[in-house]
């Protein structure tokens, strides 16, 4: 384990409320300062005894669609945009206070945690921020849906997503890739939003989900484009995707050094990237000590 920079944490607290797209709930979330070493620790407010649920890969559970904790008898759903948005700032530590389940949608995208987290400040503590570097090539998945992670010539953290929904329909193919730093996050993947397609939507809507949830609070993709929606970058989508995996890497609990190449992955194959990187740098560890 090594490290090149200090843990942050932010100022004051900060907050956002929203809607739950699947649950339809209204949801509060209070973002707190936290203590160095303590990491990202959510806290269900509207439970007896306020159970916390540290954000670790170990507590993650498979959930469709989305990335759910689950600690004990009390868990967090639809987590992924709420790490984004810390892990892209480089706060490390930090209480999330809910008072629901499920985290808002807010309008699909990360920017309106950003922007509460921005005024709240950022701090950096006294403290080492702990880095796993990769240091060999590791392909996970098959040929329809992978992710490769390998080392980073540059010793920076470099996010690529190949999207492919076919040249039928109006998502189309794209790819996009970018140096993750705080600035790059803000810029060009926390203003991108949620997306799926209309046939998509309407089975969900026919399950009982998403009730409130409008064209207005996501992408949603009929023969033309959005519907009732504009983009706000013509690659928004796969944008997108590179959001999630920022999310998803985040449950690593430390910076991860590497190259990180996906084609249309998702919160699944991101978990397990996540997982093979922490179990090798174990083994490396180990044959360290025992050498």
């Amino acid at each position: 384990m090594e490290a090149t920079r200090n843990q942050r944490t932010i100022g004051r607290p900060a907050s956002i409320e929203g809607i739950g797209y699947w649950s339809g709930h209204d949801v509060r979330v209070e973002f707190c300062p936290a203590d160095p070493d303590t990491g990202i620790v959510f806290v269900r407010t509207d439970l007896k005894d306020r159970p916390r649920i540290p954000a670790t890969i170990e507590n993650r559970t498979e959930t469709p669609l989305r990335t759910t904790l689950q600690c004990g008898d009390a868990g967090v759903d639809m987590i992924e945009h709420v790490m984004a948005s810390l892990a892209g700032l480089q706060v490390d530590n930090c209480e999330v206070r809910v008072d629901r389940q499920e985290m808002p949608g807010c309008d699909g995208s990360s920017l309106p945690m950003v922007e509460a987290l921005d005024a709240a400040g950022l701090v950096e503590q006294d403290a080492p921020r702990e880095q796993r570097i990769v240091r060999e090539t590791v392909r996970l998945g098959d040929r329809k849906s992978w992710i490769e992670i390998s080392p980073s010539a540059s010793a920076e953290t470099i996010l690529q997503c190949k999207l492919d929904y076919g040249r039928d329909t109006a998502i189309g193919r794209q790819k996009f890739c970018l140096a993750l730093s705080p600035e790059t996050f803000r810029r060009e993947l926390a203003p991108s939003r949620t997306f799926l397609l209309e046939h998509e939507a309407a089975a969900l809507r026919d399950q009982g989900l998403g009730q409130r949830a409008t064209f207005q609070d996501l992408l949603v993709f009929g023969p033309d484009g959005p519907i009732d929606n504009r983009l706000r970058f013509p690659d928004e989508c796969v944008r997108h995707k590179l959001l999630d995996m920022v999310g998803d890497l985040a449950l690593a609990g430390c910076d991860l050094i590497g190259r990180f190449v996906a084609y249309r992955g998702g919160h699944r194959l991101n978990a397990e990237a996540v997982r093979a990187i922490l179990a090798r740098a174990e083994t490396q560890e180990v044959l360290q000590r025992c050498a």
